[in-house]
């Protein structure tokens, strides 16, 4: 008996012994687990917010303000007229951006063109990120107000001066010098110009405006970048239907500084009168010379 007793106390014994080593076990890995680095999301996809006429889904650092400059040219198929559109009238943007958050990033601008201001809105919602997204994903809108004089041209009601931009953008640095974006986008205008027809009033075109954008950059060096672009309308309008924009261009940068020049058949600057409007047509020589500057101050 007191042999089966003993035997008994052994075996509890190597019972306890293998649960504390299995509970170990589990607290080990725990530990070890929290121990690893978490993946950092992918860095400099793109060198700003802007790539030629296009947004990109980088957007600004926390507490840092930008400005930018954003001129077009005339068209060069008027030649040594103009000298190449460089004389000829030309559209120009001024725009501040903030970044409210590492996420988040207002801005507002002023564009000659039909005197637009814009307000406008950038969110991250993902990130690149190494065994999490493969991509990243950010969201941008923005709503403009014509504020021409009422002599230059006639709205109904104040509401007809307002248009919206919406786009979601998707990207993915493929390594350390390519990187590749595509972006469908959505415009609405509140006002459009119509026609007659049978002594009925009939739209040029559609309120509502879909199109695709397709980006990539290939980095020569630290500081400079080739990139293209490819705007692409989808929506069949009953007249006046916009032409294609493919551009290409340069990139300089220096970190708080970013210049780029660029030839393509985009002359307005905000994205819904560039997808709406544009009637440039590049296989008949309609492009012309554009540029941004941008000049960008970190407060942390």
């Amino acid at each position: 008996m007191k042999s089966e007793r003993i035997n008994k106390i052994g075996i509890q014994k190597i019972k306890l012994l293998i649960i504390f080593s299995f509970l170990l076990n589990i607290a080990f890995n725990a530990n070890a687990q929290e121990a690893l680095p978490k993946p950092e999301p992918v860095k400099y996809t793109f060198e700003g917010n802007y790539m030629g006429d296009n947004q990109t889904t980088s957007s600004l650092f926390k507490n840092s303000l930008e400005f930018i400059i954003q001129h077009r040219f005339g068209t060069v198929n008027n030649g040594y007229k103009d000298f190449y559109g460089i004389y000829a009238p030309s559209n120009i943007r001024l725009g501040l951006n903030y970044g409210i958050t590492k996420d988040l990033m207002i801005g507002a601008g002023f564009c000659k063109d039909r005197l637009l201001w814009d307000g406008n809105i950038k969110y991250a919602i993902i990130k690149q990120t190494p065994k999490r997204s493969p991509v990243s994903v950010s969201y941008y809108a923005n709503f403009a107000v014509d504020t021409r004089d009422g002599k230059e041209v006639t709205f109904v009601s104040d509401l007809d001066r307002v248009s919206y931009f919406n786009q979601i953008l998707i990207s993915r640095k493929i390594n350390k010098h390519l990187s590749l974006q595509v972006a469908p986008s959505y415009t609405h205008l509140n006002n459009v110009v119509g026609y007659i027809s049978n002594k009925e009033v009939k739209p040029t075109m559609l309120n509502d405006h879909f199109a695709i954008s397709f980006l990539g950059r290939y980095k020569l060096s630290s500081v400079m970048s080739i990139f293209a672009n490819y705007d692409q309308p989808l929506t069949v309008h009953p007249k006046n239907n916009s032409q294609p924009n493919i551009s290409f261009g340069l990139e300089m940068s220096t970190g708080s500084h970013t210049f780029q020049v660029f030839a393509g058949n985009y002359s307005y600057i905000l994205q819904q009168n560039n997808n709406y409007y544009n009637m440039n047509d590049y296989t008949a020589g309609q492009f012309l010379i554009g540029f941004n500057i941008t000049r960008r101050w970190d407060f942390e």
